[in-house]
C-alpha cells in the first residue's frame, strides 16, 4: 500500500432510502442491507491504498449505540449529526471542502446531485482520484456527467449485499438464464 490515503464519504441515508424506495419498493429488512465491512476493504484494494471511512447519520435525541459501535469494528469514524435541515449533505459537502487541500483521494458513496460541487472541485485537482459508489441507475445524473470521476457499483462492484437485488441491468448474452425470468 501507499502512503496516499483514500477517504471514504458514505451517505448512509441516501443509500438505505435508495434501496428502500427505489430498488426494493419497502424498508429494507436487515439482511438486505449492504455490508459496510465490504465496502471498506473493497476501497482499501481498489486503489490499494489506506481508507479512512467517515459514515455520516442524522440522530434525533439517542445514539444508535448498537450501529456506531458496529461501524467502528469495522473501521469506520461514525460522524452522528443532530440539526435544522440536511445536516448529513451539510456534513459531507464541508468534509469535501476541507479535502480539497489534502493529498488524498476520495470516493463518495452516495447518489445525490447536492454534491456535485465539491465533486468536481475535487475531480479538478491534478494527480486525485475520485470515484461516485451507489447503485448506476439511481445517481444523479450530474454526478455521471463530472469529467475524470469513477463509478463503482455497489452490488456488482463491491459485492456488499448477501443475495442478489431486483434490479434491472443489462445481461451480457453469456450470463443470460431465461430461469430468472420464467
Amino acid at each position: 500500500m501507499t502512503e496516499r490515503t483514500t477517504y471514504l464519504l458514505v451517505d448512509g441515508e441516501n443509500i438505505d432510502a435508495t434501496l428502500g424506495v427505489s430498488v426494493l419498493g419497502r424498508r429494507p429488512q436487515p439482511e438486505e442491507r449492504p455490508r459496510w465491512n465490504k465496502l471498506i476493504h473493497y476501497s482499501e484494494t481498489a486503489w490499494n491504498q489506506p481508507v479512512k471511512g467517515l459514515f455520516f447519520l442524522a440522530v434525533t435525541d439517542s445514539l444508535p449505540s448498537s450501529f456506531v459501535q458496529a461501524l467502528i469494528a469495522m473501521g469506520y469514524k461514525a460522524v452522528p449529526l443532530r440539526g435544522e435541515g440536511k445536516v448529513v449533505d451539510i456534513a459531507i459537502q464541508r468534509t469535501a471542502e476541507a479535502l480539497q487541500s489534502r493529498p488524498a483521494d476520495v470516493m463518495l458513496v452516495s447518489h445525490d446531485k447536492d454534491f456535485v460541487s465539491q465533486m468536481e472541485d475535487l475531480t479538478a485537482t491534478p494527480d486525485r482520484r475520485t470515484a461516485v459508489i451507489g447503485f448506476r441507475e439511481f445517481m444523479a445524473a450530474d454526478l455521471q456527467d463530472i469529467p475524470g470521476i469513477e463509478f463503482h457499483d455497489l452490488e456488482y462492484d463491491v459485492a456488499a449485499f448477501t443475495s442478489r437485488l431486483p434490479r434491472v441491468r443489462i445481461i451480457d448474452i453469456e450470463d443470460f438464464d431465461p430461469l430468472e425470468f420464467i
